[in-house]
């Protein structure tokens, strides 16, 4: 039986988003295996974005926003082992199936059924709320919440960094927005010798100096081929990232990274690029696709922030109360220059 009623954020349809006052799941209501949570932080990714204006051809209107979040625990089912009450944590937001052929060979992050909270499924955007314990990452002693909402972005770059191996590599990283800027982070924690990354964006190009990523170029003041002499000389580079999402970025790389190199596209493309087959065959290039993260990836994540290896304290460019989501992406989209990680705390 409800006890009580808490605030929830749905995107009724683009450029609309609705408060409601909802009943709030209780303890009782857990299943052996779910945990109750009080969500304290919510991330706006790029992706919520293109939702919020319509952009978004997977999104399924209403649907609750939110699922880079963390949270404390208030409830556990009776089998739950991995957290307990009182527990600052983080989950995954993705539901699959478990049977496909995806999910039974460990790829449950491109499972044929998948749905992501906040666009096929609701997401975290209310008070509280019950996550499946097989999602739930317990964040550190003294990590901050504000963290907690960011390992959602940060295992993107975790998982993308794993797609090839970057160890001992010159790497271009193309797009300096807050999954660009991770990607290039893991990829210095993992080992790589020298990491550019490149943007049309000042702003975000300092905030990758502030990451202590030491090698930055704004393409459109100076072209790529130019800087990758300047910074690898007659090494070249090995590995590219594509994390703009537009045409002219993945031409850029295919046609200036070292002949049978591998290219891992991370961003989506709001149009399906034009690409060069004669570099791709005749460089023997190989383009690598990547989906968002698995289990391992959160924990990586968590680890590396934890260690210092990944600085997100730059990242964080604006927060606003919860009833303020819709200002939120109005100051985004006023502010896409400088605009990095925008949180929601629930508790202002």
């Amino acid at each position: 039986m409800t006890e009580y009623n808490m605030r929830q954020a749905v995107l009724i349809e683009p450029k609309h988003i609705e408060f409601r006052d909802v009943p709030a799941p209780v303890a009782t209501d857990l299943k052996d295996h779910q945990v109750l949570i009080n969500v304290k932080r919510i991330g706006i990714c790029g992706s919520e974005i293109h939702s919020y204006h319509g952009q978004h051809p997977a999104t399924f209107y209403p649907v609750v926003q939110g699922h880079e979040y963390s949270a404390v625990v208030v409830a556990c089912g009776k089998d739950v082992t991995v957290c307990k009450p009182g527990d600052h944590i983080t989950a995954r937001p993705q539901l699959v199936c478990g049977e496909c052929n995806p999910c039974k060979r460990g790829q449950y992050n491109v499972c044929e059924h998948l749905r992501v909270q906040a666009f096929q499924a609701d997401g975290t955007a209310q008070d509280y709320f019950i996550v499946d314990d097989d999602r739930v990452v317990v964040l550190p002693e003294g990590m901050s919440l504000d963290y907690g909402a960011m390992i959602e972005p940060s295992a993107v770059g975790a998982h993308a960094t794993q797609r090839t191996d970057v160890k001992g590599k010159n790497v271009v990283v193309s797009g300096a927005g807050a999954i660009g800027n991770l990607v290039a982070q893991f990829c210095m924690a993992r080992g790589a010798k020298k990491v550019l990354i490149t943007d049309v964006s000042d702003f975000r190009l300092a905030k990758a100096h502030e990451c202590g990523i030491p090698y930055t170029l704004n393409v459109a003041k100076t072209p790529l081929k130019e800087a990758v002499k300047d910074v690898f000389g007659d090494e070249g580079f090995q590995v590219g990232f594509e994390v703009a999402g537009v045409e002219s970025s993945i031409r850029s790389l295919m046609e200036c990274i070292e002949k049978g190199s591998d290219i891992v596209v991370v961003a989506v493309f709001a149009k399906d690029p034009a690409l060069s087959m004669f570099y791709l065959g005749e460089h023997e290039l190989r383009l690598i696709g990547t989906m968002m993260y698995r289990h391992e990836d959160y924990l990586t994540s968590i680890d590396f922030i934890n260690k210092g290896l990944v600085n997100l304290e730059p990242l964080i460019s604006n927060r606003f109360a919860f009833e303020q989501y819709d200002e939120a992406y109005q100051y985004i989209d006023a502010h896409r220059e400088a605009t990095m990680k925008v949180i929601i705390d629930l508790e202002l």
